[in-house]
């Protein structure tokens, strides 16, 4: 469970799990204090991380020479659809098919299977 506390701070949010607190604002041009990522970016951010780990467990397990994984994701919504747009840069010594294969990999990461089927989300005000 994540929590998410905003006082009278425009739009500081202090958001808090298991133990860890990061902050979410907004930027200056738009009245935040830019303490942290918008809450969007959180969305990016959230599948450019589960990319990463899920690569790295998956190259590990299988002993492959992978020396870094980079993960860039930006999105942008055009006619209702948001479109996201993510590039993975794999360093070290890897043939072709185990480039494809991680490639599958990182499209069954947990965030890509959550966004990528249907969504509901059930709202109860306390």
């Amino acid at each position: 469970m994540v929590t998410a506390i905003i006082g009278r701070d425009h739009f500081r949010t202090e958001l808090t799990t298991f133990g860890k607190t990061v902050i979410a604002d907004e930027p200056e041009e738009l009245g935040g204090t830019n303490d942290g990522p918008a809450p969007g970016e959180f969305l990016l951010i959230s599948l450019a991380s589960c990319t990463a780990i899920t690569l790295r467990m998956y190259a590990d397990r299988k002993q492959w020479d992978v020396s870094k994984i980079k993960v860039e994701v930006a999105s942008e919504k055009t006619d209702g659809t948001t479109f996201f747009k993510r590039e993975i840069t794999l360093e070290g010594s890897l043939q072709d098919d185990q480039r494809q294969r991680l490639l599958q990999i990182a499209n069954a990461c947990p965030v890509h299977k959550v966004l990528t089927n249907p969504i509901e989300i059930n709202t109860v005000l306390i």
